[in-house]
Parts: C-alpha cells; structure tokens; sequence
C-alpha cells in the first residue's frame, strides 16, 4: 500500500538535511584536495593528512546518513519531474551512495596493499585491509583514480540538475533539502477571487 501523497512532508527530517549538506562540504572539498595532491608534490603530506581522515569520515558519516534516509519519510517529488527524471533522480541518488562507499574503501585498500600506515591522528591508525601487495596496490590506485572521475561527473550532474530546476523551473526541489525554511508556492488560481454567478447578480437586484 502507498502512502497519501497528500500525507508526505513538504521537507526532508533536519537530520537529512544535515547530512546532506555537511557531506556536500566534505565531498567538494576532499576532491579538491585529492586533485592538488596528485598534481604537485608540494605540501603532499599535509594534504595527504587532511586526505585519509577525511575519507574515512565520509565513510562513516555516509553509512549513518544510508540508515538515516531509511527511516525518514521523504517529500513527494515537484510536479515538474517527469516519471523518468524522477527514476533518473533515483538511480544518481543510488549511484552517489554507492561511490561516497566504494571510494574511501579504495583508498583504504590501496593504502593497505603499499604498505602505508593509514593515520587518522597522530597514533589513531586504522587496520590495513589487506597484506602488501604491489599488483593490488596499482589495481586499487587504478579503481581509486578511476572512481574519484565518476564520482566529480556524478556530482556535478546533480549540482547541474538542482541548478536547473532553481533557476529554469523555478520549483519548490531545492527547498526540500534546504537548511534554511522555505515558504510553501500557493497554487496560480488560490489567489483569484471566485467568479461572480449572473444568476445570483440578477436575483439580487431583484430583491
């Protein structure tokens, strides 16, 4: 049985919210830093340090917002999305979980198999997951490189779509996930006053 769509919230729970956009932070900023830190060797330790930290927080924050999600009701979609932008919506939503869990397992793999010590902070290590190994080394580098592109062109076709439906569409899809509070759009004919009948104006003047 389907629920009410009339009965579904206009906004996703708080703590959607929260997570959504913390991890939109995290997200933009570990490709940025990702992207610096294989294209010059500059600070790559420090980036380095800021890298893996922040991957395994990505990690655990997505595996909490995963159960999250779950349990949260979620707002019916606008009325300007068509039945296949909605399984489109639906399958990059799918595809962006699965990447923000596959790419920090990559890297932790291909950490493990260099045989690099994985630091969180300072003497907070995390287990290796695998023995050292050159072959699994190159093959995981590969699968990370590989998996941080799809990821970029996945995010950024999500940023695009939103943008889209802010700027062109002007519907109410932003401002389900917004932190801040957004005004409900009253309907283009709530506003219009109701037509006066000829029969009730003529009855009137006869009275």
């Amino acid at each position: 049985m389907t629920a009410d769509p009339t009965d579904r919230p206009l906004r996703f729970a708080p703590t959607v919210r929260l997570l959504h956009w913390a991890m939109a932070v995290m997200v933009i900023a570990q490709l940025l830093v990702g992207a610096v830190m294989v294209t010059t060797l500059d600070h790559y330790h420090l980036l380095r340090s800021v890298h893996v930290p922040l991957g395994a927080a990505i990690l655990a924050l997505v595996i909490v917002r995963i159960g999250n999600r779950l349990v949260c009701r979620t707002p019916a979609p606008p009325s300007t999305m068509r039945p296949v932008e909605r399984r489109v919506a639906t399958a990059s939503e799918y595809l962006l979980y699965a990447l923000l869990v596959i790419q920090p397992l990559t890297g932790w793999a291909m950490l493990s198999a260099g045989g690099y010590p994985i630091i969180l902070y300072q003497h907070l290590h995390l287990p290796t997951l695998i023995a050292p190994d050159p072959s699994v080394y190159a093959l995981s580098r590969q699968a990370h490189t590989a998996f941080a592109y799809l990821l970029f062109f996945t995010f950024t076709a999500h940023m695009s779509a939103v943008l889209f439906h802010v700027l062109v569409l002007n519907d109410r899809l932003l401002g389900r996930m917004a932190p801040w509070r957004t005004r409900r759009k009253s309907s283009p004919t709530a506003s219009r006053p109701a037509p006066t009948r000829i029969v009730d104006n003529v009855a009137a003047e006869q009275d």
